[in-house]
């Protein structure tokens, strides 16, 4: 079992130096990753439902959130740590100039030594979206598209595409990731999600737990498309109570994220840097399941 830090672009770690003792102190205790969470611009007043609070709204209700952009904020603490990976949780891909962001996902991974990973998913605060002049309504089928653009880009030798929302042709994008591609995790908590990430992903991310229904709709998918099941990687959140992570690891589930703030309404399992230390026995004790 892997464990990582959850939302680390939120709360207290907006500040730099704050950041860094984090996710260095999370280095040195062996979490494997640490991830973050992306909104653009969060529009005053939205009327789009957040599908994981009961009154609709995220972080409390409030609009006027520091959040920094997530790969900006990897960039600057991949800078400082040399183990620890990097994930987004979610990039909102739809809303992206994907050749851009193609671009600048293989540059982080390339100079942090293949330290990426690309959790991506749909967006649901159109608001947001219309705020950035981007279509609400086929952001599933441009993310679908999408994937399959930067995957190009990132192996085509020379790449080449050809689809409904992005075209290029005999079209160089170097540095290339470290590893020849990066690691695209499916975020969401639908049948949709599931179906993605079958279909297309290396990785998928329940937001809340890791329903069998929607993990074993994922698996079979995979395996629908010719994709191997067992390779898909399921990340979710942190039981309460640690016992069931045995169980969690009986049906797939691969990586466990704790919270270090309660911005997406979860509790906040470890407080601070100091916390994040005191997980090393306990990342030991659970890393053979």
């Amino acid at each position: 079992m892997k464990f990582g830090l959850r939302y680390c672009n939120t709360g207290r770690y907006v500040d730099p130096v704050k950041a860094l003792e984090l996710i260095q102190a999370g280095e040195e205790a062996g979490f494997e990753s640490a991830w973050t969470v992306e909104h653009t611009v969060v529009p005053s007043g939205y009327e789009s439902a957040y599908p994981y609070s009961t009154d609709g709204k995220m972080a409390g209700g409030k609009d006027d959130i520091p959040l920094p952009d997530p790969l900006i904020w990897m960039a600057y603490v991949a800078s400082h740590t040399s183990r620890i990976k990097l994930g987004t949780g979610i990039l909102i891909l739809p809303q992206h100039n994907v050749v851009i962001t193609a671009k600048q996902v293989a540059t982080l991974d390339h100079l942090s030594g293949g330290r990426v990973l690309l959790g991506i998913g749909v967006g649901w605060l159109r608001e947001e979206f219309e705020a950035l002049g981007v279509p609400f309504e086929d952001r599933g089928r441009r993310t679908d598209e999408y994937v399959a653009a930067m995957r190009e880009l990132w192996a085509g030798d020379p790449p080449n595409f050809s689809g409904e929302f992005v075209s290029f042709k005999d079209t160089h994008c170097r540095p290339r990731p470290v590893n020849g591609t990066v690691p695209i995790i499916v975020g969401g908590h639908s049948k949709a999600a599931a179906r993605r990430a079958g279909r297309l992903g290396d990785g998928f991310f329940p937001a809340r737990g890791a329903p069998a229904e929607l993990v074993a709709l994922a698996r079979s998918e995979a395996e629908a498309h010719g994709r191997d099941p067992g390779a898909l990687e399921v990340t979710t959140s942190l039981p309460e109570d640690l016992a069931e992570l045995k169980g969690m690891a009986n049906v797939g589930v691969d990586r466990v994220l704790v919270p270090v703030t309660n911005m997406a309404g979860l509790p906040t399992a470890i407080s601070g840097p100091e916390e994040a230390l005191t997980w090393k026995d306990r990342i030991a004790e659970y890393a053979d399941l």
